[in-house]
């Protein structure tokens, strides 16, 4: 191989690079991703892509090393015969990225056309009926939004009968927030008028923030797999299940909106992700605004 110098051609010599190989602590074959793949999406719905191969290894990785097992073959043998492990397996491969009103201009719906509606309408009864579902609340930053939002309107919130329900797969981050602390850090984006509700802990000189009780009264935490029998019959005013569809099939997704439709009362409303957007139109929802949908009467 040759090129040119001020005119002149310089020899340079072709040496054949040797492809560079990741070598992995655990065998790792395409009938193990495949094989978790299945178990993955039969039981969360969650479809793994052939681009999320390194992710699932890095992920389970820990659990092997964990369990002392030696490759994913023994992990799977573990799986099949230890019906508790496929809850740890279902956490190792959720994704959990959230934060205090992420994607703001749903809380701004939120206040304006569900909590501002219902302060008006509960200030002529003794006690009025509200229900919120965050349906992958992951590390409980958007059900403590949604609570700050309607402390925040509703002066007299805990007078009347207001429950959000936060539910995710993950036991580990259900866990988390239930326990309302965060880094001082989290509160960054949280505009200043709902400040007050986020407060550094007593005593902690680490700036850990937690949750006021005026809002970890509103939220009731449980685990719920969205591919399960849901285990309540009410209907909600609101439902927001946002950045969870992203890891679903089209029939997956476009079954699990037919039940969020359902489970909503006529007029309730629906928040998905912004990368999200339902399959073509839905004889139920009506799209009001950006990732915003209204129960159709």
């Amino acid at each position: 191989m040759a090129y040119r110098r001020n005119g002149a051609a310089v020899a340079v010599a072709s040496v054949a690079l040797p492809a560079i190989e990741t070598e992995r602590e655990f065998d790792f074959t395409d009938a193990d991703f495949q094989s978790l793949v299945k178990l993955a999406y039969e039981h969360a719905g969650i479809s793994l892509a052939e681009s999320k191969r390194n992710l699932v290894y890095s992920r389970l990785s820990r659990r092997l090393r964990t369990l002392g097992l030696r490759s994913f073959v023994e992990y799977r043998d573990y799986l099949a015969a230890n019906g508790a492990e496929l809850e740890s397996f279902i956490n190792a491969i959720s994704t959990n990225l959230t934060k205090f009103f992420r994607e703001a201009h749903h809380f701004e719906h939120l206040r304006a056309h569900v909590a501002a509606t219902f302060a008006q309408t509960a200030a002529r009864r003794s006690t009025a009926r509200l229900r919120i579902w965050s349906a992958g609340c992951s590390t409980g930053e958007e059900p403590y939004t949604i609570a700050a939002v309607l402390k925040q309107e509703i002066p007299d919130v805990h007078r009347h009968d207001v429950r959000i329900l936060a539910t995710d797969i993950d036991t580990e981050v259900i866990a988390r927030g239930a326990r309302g602390e965060y880094p001082p850090a989290s509160i960054e984006d949280v505009p200043r008028p709902y400040r007050e509700f986020f407060r550094p802990a007593p005593g902690d000189r680490s700036g850990t923030i937690v949750m006021g009780d005026e809002l970890r009264s509103l939220i009731v935490f449980r685990r719920l797999n969205l591919m399960e029998p849901w285990p309540f019959h009410g209907k909600f005013d609101a439902i927001f299940c946002r950045n969870v569809m992203i890891y679903f099939d089209a029939p997956t997704k476009s079954a699990l909106i037919d039940r969020f439709a359902q489970q909503l009362h006529p007029d309730g409303w629906l928040y998905i992700g912004h990368s999200e957007s339902l399959i073509g139109s839905h004889s139920k929802l009506d799209l009001v605004g950006r990732t915003t949908y209204r129960r159709i009467q």
